[in-house]
């Protein structure tokens, strides 16, 4: 009688997760702003020791037009080993892909040829509308007992509130909204958890109106975006208690628990300061029966001459630092922070989560700088870090420079561009000088989120220390 095992890209604590074996792909989502030709998965060859490595080795295009396809992941994880809701037979096999500004989803099976990821199914608006209450799609977390979803609109596209849906592991299928007590909580963006804690937390951005045209600048100078975190019970689907960062501290995004189950902290990273334009991440915490958010990275922006800056940040005078994304190492001891407005990744030490160290720093791109990557160094560079993604064992970050379309044209008016790189994170901070997908290598998409064959640094929780 064969034997049922496990998916062996699941592990059981994140001391496994960092001695599996290294990625030799990374699955990027593309998009085209004209929303004139299809989005893609774009294949990467991770394998250093290949003749293809750093290079596009495989391309899926969507069947549609003007998806924006955003933040996508697996449709299972190592969650799938927790003892209260156990689906050890379950496959990391799958990755579920939302179109952010056209509300469908797409599945996409990787198992018989990674490099070709095919399409198996297609949710289309209307089904995450009428089940869920809700749309545009931006987040996908593997949990235990399905497949959670951030959305930021509700049924009509527009309003809100914004919230959670959640699909069913092997259908795929929309149950149905996730909150049954939301409380005050109206905007969404980021969810993630402590899952052995059964706490769940969520961040704030705006409903679609406010972010699909760019940043509106009324609504930031009012203090009209998110700037809340909300707590949650996991089991009971029930709000818990908001944490206000204060109405300055304008968009609370990625929020990066900690791996380690018997921790309940974590860090999320906030765009701008409406008072300075500076940027900070932020440290949630217990105290005492409550939840509390204490400030322990302040970024601030860069004295910059007006005529080289966009309309948008021309009456300021300064370069904002643009915090949009933020990942931690599986070990918990690396906070990796893209500034995307100064084209600066940044590397702390947060082994004492309240007193971060900075401990490596580099730059490429930026509003101002344009610094090139050591590869081309003759080669200008718009957009800055982004999405950043660490490897399971935590040697290897990989960051891509497209925001989000409207939001691109914005800061980066001539142009955003097209590129990947990898840095080697050890003793050392640096880019891999092999690493460089630019240009063309996109066929004139843009690229955005990073996801890592057998998981990453973002895709999974684990439910043992």
């Amino acid at each position: 009688m064969a034997l049922w095992k496990p998916d062996p890209t699941f592990y059981a604590s994140p001391r496994d997760a960092v001695k599996a074996p290294p990625e030799k792909l990374a699955y990027v989502a593309a998009f085209d702003r004209s929303a004139a030709r299809p989005d893609a998965i774009a294949v990467l060859d991770t394998d250093p020791d290949s003749a293809s490595y750093g290079r596009v080795v495989g391309w899926t295009e969507m069947p549609y037009t003007g998806d924006e396809l955003h933040h996508f992941g697996w449709n299972a994880c190592s969650s799938a080993l927790c003892p209260y809701a156990p689906h050890p037979h379950i496959e990391r096999r799958y990755l579920i892909v939302p179109g952010l500004r056209s509300s469908r989803i797409y599945v996409l099976d990787t198992k018989e040829q990674p490099t070709s990821p095919r399409i198996v199914k297609v949710l289309e608006p209307d089904e995450l509308a009428k089940r869920a209450g809700y749309s545009r799609p931006h987040t996908v977390h593997c949990g235990p007992e399905g497949l959670y979803l951030t959305a930021l609109g509700g049924a009509d596209g527009e309003d809100g509130p914004g919230g959670i849906a959640l699909l069913d592991h092997t259908s795929f299928e929309v149950l149905g909204r996730w909150e049954v007590d939301r409380g005050p909580q109206y905007l969404a963006y980021d969810a993630w958890w402590h899952i052995a804690q059964d706490v769940l937390v969520t961040s704030e951005w705006g409903t679609p109106s406010m972010i699909e045209d760019g940043v509106v600048g009324e609504l930031l100078l009012g203090r009209k975006y998110g700037h809340r975190l909300h707590f949650w019970d996991l089991r009971k689907r029930r709000h818990v208690q908001a944490v206000d960062l204060g109405d300055e501290h304008q968009m609370p995004l990625e929020l990066r628990p900690a791996h380690d189950p018997t921790k309940q902290y974590g860090f999320v990273g906030v765009a701008v300061s409406v008072e300075d334009l500076s940027a900070s991440v932020w440290l949630w915490h217990r105290d005492g029966k409550s939840w509390a958010a204490t400030k322990v990275i302040t970024i601030p922006a860069e004295p910059a001459d007006p005529a080289e800056l966009p309309p948008v940040i021309q009456p300021f005078g300064a370069v904002p630092p643009l915090v949009t994304d933020i990942d931690l190492s599986v070990d918990d001891k690396w906070l990796y922070v893209s500034c995307w407005g100064t084209g600066e990744l940044k590397r702390y030490d947060v082994s004492d989560p309240f007193h971060p160290v900075e401990a490596g720093s580099v730059r490429i791109g930026g509003i101002v700088r344009r610094t090139p990557h050591p590869a081309a160094p003759d080669l200008p560079l718009a957009g800055g870090p982004q999405m950043v993604e660490v490897s399971r064992d935590g040697k290897r970050v990989y960051v891509t420079n497209s925001l989000y379309g409207a939001w691109d044209d914005q800061f980066y008016p001539d142009g955003v561009g097209a590129w990947m790189a990898k840095l080697d994170s050890g003793e050392e901070f640096a880019f891999d000088e092999r690493f460089f997908p630019h240009g063309d290598d996109f066929r004139g998409l843009r690229p955005h989120q990073t996801r890592l064959q057998g998981g990453d640094a973002s895709s999974d929780s684990y439910c043992y220390p």
